[in-house]
């Protein structure tokens, strides 16, 4: 299996086994890139203050997300396109997250199916995210879907009306690999990843050909009377808008900017978690995601009020170095740094990690 030093080392040997356009893809982020450096830099700003004597000898990281038992607080975020990494697209890290008793949460934008990843992530928990589409007929479609292939909850992405500045994707006028295809959408969608119109980046024009602008709080009151499944809204950052998503319905927020590449200069996650968890004032739960690296990152957020983070680019590097087996290696190395940081910190449980943590 794939040995790690820690994640940020393996983000420059996956560099070498992809495609520049591609490595650019996943790296990069909107405008100057500051929010995307911040996300990183914020967890950075935080000191945790450990407590001696607690007793740590035995030490169980279980926890709930929504409901679902999970081995460790730490979740696979949703990331389209896991075909541009490995071979084995989506269904390898469904099949790394699920032996690793986690939530593997899928992208509408994945290279196979979501029944596909509903197979390949066999018992294990799983999630769908949900962009909303102008012909809401599609997007009835893939909730249903998703609810048939045993997915138990939808997270609705909200802060992606159009594509960000995406300098790098714009420079390299970026196209989806001809082998590729979007496996939950008919061929002239993956036709459209192809090729594209002229310059720019074939994403971004098919986010502002499909993906509907005009969403507003009624449609997350829309989503939950069409949908079985409870409603997670991604995207978050004001605390103002974690309270209207739970007064529409939402059973929970999670707190993003979508890894830095949509407005850059706003504020990293991590520095917004605790007034949002405050707005929310536990009528649904508060997940983050956004430059988690180390398990001192996950004690952190949990501690000012996160029930789970979410991890993002570190699995795409895994998956790209060594297929499922590598998503297992990120996803193990980072519980093991989960339970060290907690051991060191005083905690034997998750419900020991508390606010008096962050000093």
């Amino acid at each position: 299996m794939l040995e790690i030093l820690n994640l940020e080392s393996l983000e420059p040997l996956a560099r070498t086994r992809l495609d520049p356009m591609l490595y650019d893809y996943i790296a990069g982020g909107a405008g100057d890139e500051w929010t995307l450096a911040e996300n990183r830099g914020a967890w950075s700003r935080l000191q945790l203050l450990p407590r001696m004597l607690r007793g740590v000898a035995n030490r169980s990281l279980e926890t709930t997300v929504l409901g679902t038992p999970v081995a460790f607080p730490a979740l696979v975020a949703p990331m389209g396109f896991h075909g541009l990494c490995h071979a084995d697209c989506e269904e390898a890290t469904a099949r790394a997250t699920a032996a690793e008793g986690t939530i593997f949460c899928a992208s509408t934008v994945s290279n196979v199916s979501l029944e596909a990843i509903a197979s390949a992530s066999g018992d294990g928990p799983r999630w769908f995210q949900l962009y909303v589409y102008r012909d809401r007929g599609i997007t009835q479609e893939l909730v249903r879907r998703a609810a048939a292939a045993g997915f138990s909850a939808l997270c609705l992405t909200v802060d992606t009306p159009l594509a960000g500045q995406r300098e790098r994707d714009r420079r390299n006028a970026l196209r989806m690999p001809a082998h590729l295809e979007l496996g939950n959408f008919p061929a002239s969608h993956t036709t459209s990843h192809h090729q594209g119109r002229e310059s720019g980046s074939a994403l971004a024009q098919y986010i502002a050909a499909q993906w509907d602008p005009g969403l507003t709080w009624k449609d997350v009151e829309w989503l939950r009377s069409i949908s079985p499944l409870p409603v997670l809204v991604k995207g978050i950052l004001a605390p103002g808008d974690a309270a209207l998503a739970i007064e529409h319905g939402a059973a929970g927020v999670i707190v993003s900017n979508h890894g830095g590449r949509q407005l850059d200069s706003v504020p990293a996650p991590i520095t917004m978690l605790e007034p949002i968890v405050q707005a929310v004032a536990g009528r649904g739960e508060v997940l983050i995601d956004g430059g988690v690296r180390r398990g001192t990152d996950v004690l952190k957020a949990l501690a000012l009020g996160a029930q789970a983070v979410l991890v993002g680019r570190p699995v795409l590097w895994g998956l790209t170095l060594d297929g499922a087996d590598g998503v297992r290696a990120v996803l193990r190395h980072l519980r093991d740094e989960i339970d060290l940081a907690m051991a060191l910190a005083g905690c034997a449980a998750i419900s020991e990690v508390r606010r008096e943590l962050i000093l």
